[in-house]
């Protein structure tokens, strides 16, 4: 079977099939071993992604910039102040420009509203980089790093630590379409927004998932085949570090939590880091530790996806 991958958004996993996602990562798989050995795999020669940055970034500019010229395109990195979304240039005036100009877009944004207008004014591909309600990309590395290390996602118990933020509404709606086996532990006020997790059961219901919310990170842990932190302020709530210090203290992610999981669990972290906040040294820098080749497939990942819709 074939599936229409050209000319798609990339805006939230709910918009893709389970076949689609484990094509995408089958391709990823692909495409990487063939990175490995050397191969030039030009196939968007001539192609131009357009990225456009309102937040800082390391692993989604140079995955992104990495992954079109190793296929034998071009980026173009669009900060700010170029630009100013909705407040210097009308966001619909941004979309038709550079429909006109490039091949695709890649936002990191704020408001994840930006990106459906975005999509909504242009017929060229919209990727979600980052918006506040979503971060498909990441989970798109994250998976792939799961297969690698695990050889398959299915029957894999994902214990997630932390904020129900963009990174834990992906894995939920990820475990809704591909059937997966996902534990949230977030503080009380702190959880996924309902609106997303009532999707993801639903979706859940029929693709065989088992998505449960545990407030006992010890319970949480128990048995897990993969551990996943996040940082406790994402950007743009830095200023509520102290009040979330207090609540989200009792997660961090550490010896005793491996204890509790299964004895070759790995940890992922999506990175950047705070260490000896969610996560300690011990277990970053930690034998089950796998944060770097995690973000390292953020390249393959999204070299796969820009492959896939580009092409």
């Amino acid at each position: 079977m074939r599936w229409v991958f050209k000319g798609r958004d990339f805006l939230n996993l709910a918009d893709y099939s389970a076949d689609e996602i484990y094509y995408l990562l089958e391709t990823a798989v692909v495409l990487k071993r063939r990175w490995m050995i050397g191969e030039k795999i030009e196939i968007l020669s001539g192609k131009t992604l357009a990225m456009l940055f309102e937040k800082p970034s390391l692993r989604t500019r140079v995955s992104f910039e990495m992954a079109i010229h190793q296929l034998g395109g071009k980026a173009m990195y669009i900060g700010p102040q170029e630009v100013g979304l909705g407040k210097r240039e009308a966001i619909k005036d941004v979309a038709m420009v550079l429909d006109r100009m490039v091949d695709a877009i890649m936002i990191r944004t704020f408001s994840h509203d930006n990106l459906i207008q975005m999509a909504k004014y242009s017929v060229i591909p919209i990727i979600n980089g980052l918006s506040d309600l979503h971060h498909p990309c990441q989970i798109l590395g994250d998976m792939l790093t799961i297969l690698e290390k695990k050889g398959t996602l299915k029957g894999q118990k994902i214990s997630y630590f932390g904020d129900g933020n963009n990174v834990c509404h992906s894995w939920l709606v990820a475990a809704g379409v591909l059937g997966l086996n996902l534990t949230i532990c977030s503080p009380n006020n702190y959880q996924p927004q309902t609106e997303i997790w009532d999707w993801a059961q639903e979706k859940g219901s029929h693709s065989g998932a088992t998505i449960v919310y545990e407030a006992d990170p010890d319970i949480a842990a128990q048995d897990a085949d993969v551990i996943y932190t996040d940082v406790w302020a994402s950007m743009g709530k830095e200023n509520e570090m102290e009040e979330r210090i207090r609540h989200f203290q009792k997660l961090q992610v550490n010896q005793n939590t491996l204890d509790k999981a299964q004895p070759d669990a790995i940890v992922l972290h999506c990175m950047p880091a705070h260490r000896n906040l969610e996560i300690t040294d011990e277990v970053m820098d930690g034998s089950h530790s796998v944060v770097i080749d995690e973000a390292e497939n953020r390249l393959h990942a999204q070299k796969a996806l820009l492959a896939l819709i580009m092409s």
